[in-house]
């Protein structure tokens, strides 16, 4: 019993710390469960209506790292659980006979991950002297961990509002309407400005999917609803007379797709179309696309 305990417990702490690989440090930038946590999360907000608004993305990612605290603690909680009480020493006053083993295991593991060495209970067992060293390590790093995901968020979250104003810009002067009137030259850097931001935005969607559930309280910093604008200007554009013009309106129209597929394959899980996905997109943050 004692080994299958201490297999389940390394088995869930490997579960956790792979999780927080995926995370933070593999290119995906999604962990199995945390992603899912997140979408939960983002479900749960929608189907009320995303009445907690720009809290449910900082909300979904404290219910991840509070999980991944959980998974932590638990599975060194029964690694230590076949060695309570007969592995650990005890201060004066501390009756271990008074506390379930459980208890006891699961206090000496959130204590250990937390760094707090209050002292009250040291491990005496070799076996768990070496155990304990290092799942402090573990939680001094999930501790580290946690504190540069929530700091390595505000690159994108910046570049894809920066993005939301740009088109927003390029709606309010109906610079759509205007293209075949507009300077070629001109028009083709705007273009091909437009297709760079927009494959950043796809880039930072794979590598930091956790914003995609950042919803914006300004409709104007909201991408979800500005992204289809691009559309229109890709449209206009392709039917320029100026060859230049036409090219960079094949850029942005590529550009535009390969941001569709991305976020049809991993958060709206519908439409066919560019249109059709971003059209879910707004929907889904509760945003009416501008056109």
């Amino acid at each position: 019993m004692a080994v299958l305990l201490t297999l389940l417990g390394i088995a869930i702490i490997l579960v956790g710390l792979w999780d927080i690989y995926h995370s933070l440090l593999h290119p995906s930038g999604t962990g199995a469960i945390g992603g899912r946590v997140q979408t939960a999360v983002w479900r749960i907000s929608r189907r009320t209506g995303h009445r907690f608004g720009s809290a449910v993305g900082p909300g979904s990612m404290i219910t991840v790292v509070l999980l991944w605290v959980l998974l932590q603690g638990v599975g060194w909680a029964l690694v230590y659980l076949p060695h309570v009480p007969q592995g650990f020493t005890y201060s004066p006053g501390v009756d271990p006979a008074d506390y379930p083993d459980v208890l006891g295991a699961l206090y000496i593991s959130l204590v250990t991950l937390a760094t707090l060495g209050f002292g009250d209970v040291v491990a005496t067992d070799p076996w768990v002297r070496l155990a304990t060293p290092l799942e402090a390590l573990t939680g001094f790093a999930l501790l580290t961990a946690a504190l540069t995901w929530f700091t390595q968020i505000y690159p994108p979250l910046s570049r894809r509002r920066s993005l939301a104003l740009e088109l927003k810009s390029l709606a309010d002067v109906g610079y759509a309407d205007g293209i075949a009137q507009e300077d070629p030259v001109t028009t083709a850097r705007v273009l091909d400005g437009l297709a760079a931001e927009v494959a950043k935005a796809r880039i930072d969607f794979t590598q930091h999917g956790e914003t995609y559930y950042f919803q914006e309280e300004d409709p104007d910093l909201s991408l979800a609803r500005q992204l289809p604008y691009a559309l229109e200007l890709r449209e206009r554009a392709a039917a320029s007379a100026s060859p230049a013009v036409r090219t960079s309106a094949g850029r942005l129209g590529l550009a535009l797709e390969q941001l569709g597929q991305k976020l049809r394959e991993e958060f709206v899980r519908t439409g066919e179309t560019p249109e059709e996905v971003f059209a879910a997109y707004a929907a889904d943050h509760g945003r009416e696309p501008v056109r």
